[in-house]
């Protein structure tokens, strides 16, 4: 039996609060919607997109349990648009597994962008980002992933806990199925405390400081005869995207 730990969930009111005081913020389906300003259920017209995405050929440890597409866009004035499709790019002070090297993976589904309910997810946390570091242009990667049980295990963040080099981290459930583990653990990058915790709840999401906090979720294994873990993670940068031109 594998022990799990409920997420400490902030109210819609205690959600920037919480991030100014402790570096990241944990939030409900319902309160998602809420701040973002959609219903839970407009969520849904997302998710058949997570049984369409490519293998990752990239995985340094051979492993074939990582599928994804990636999309850039920015966000200025409240107004989101796609930029054009880029490979994606980290230091390798960032991610010493896979950092120094342009992946370039198939782009999220034209479809999946034109959703109302995207488009207000996305804008909404750039405004999230706004109130907390002061208006401006926001970068964001989206990476729609699923981690599966093909390897026997598998693993979400490979690399192990870090950082992504950005302003600030999303990262959505959108489904868990047939598996146990995957339990999202938080530290603070400068000092001792930790929380660890089960995002289980599709629609669920952690919000994170980039900067103040360290991230990882553990790998997940079969409770039956296969499984997987599907979330959206979205990356905030001011100034431009990594890989760019100044920003290596």
């Amino acid at each position: 039996m594998v022990a799990t730990f409920q997420p400490p969930f902030s109210s819609p009111e205690q959600v920037l609060p919480r991030i100014g005081e402790r570096g990241y913020a944990v939030l409900a389906p319902d309160a998602v919607g809420r701040l973002c300003g959609f219903a839970p259920g407009d969520l849904q017209a997302l998710w058949p997109s997570w049984d369409r995405l490519a293998p990752d050929e990239y995985l340094k440890d051979g492993g074939r349990y990582r599928r994804r597409r990636h999309s850039c866009f920015v966000i200025e004035g409240g107004v989101l648009r796609q930029s054009p499709h880029r490979a994606h790019w980290q230091s390798l002070d960032y991610n010493a597994l896979h950092g120094g090297m342009e992946r370039w993976f198939q782009p999220i589904e034209p479809a999946v962008v034109a959703q109302p309910v995207w488009q207000a997810l996305l804008v909404s946390m750039g405004q999230w980002c706004s109130t907390l570091k002061g208006e401006r242009a926001w970068y964001v990667e989206a990476h729609q992933f699923r981690i599966d049980t093909t390897d026997g295990i598998g693993r979400p963040t490979p690399e192990g806990a870090h950082r992504d080099g950005v302003d600030f981290v999303a990262v959505m459930l959108i489904d868990r199925a047939g598996i146990k583990g995957g339990e999202t653990r938080v530290f603070e990058a400068t000092g001792p405390d930790g929380q660890r915790f089960t995002l289980e709840a599709p629609g669920s999401l952690i919000f994170l400081d980039d900067a103040r906090v360290i991230h990882e979720s553990t790998p997940i294994q079969p409770a039956a005869d296969t499984g997987h873990r599907d979330t959206l993670v979205l990356t905030y940068r001011a100034g431009g995207f990594q890989g760019d031109p100044g920003h290596r």
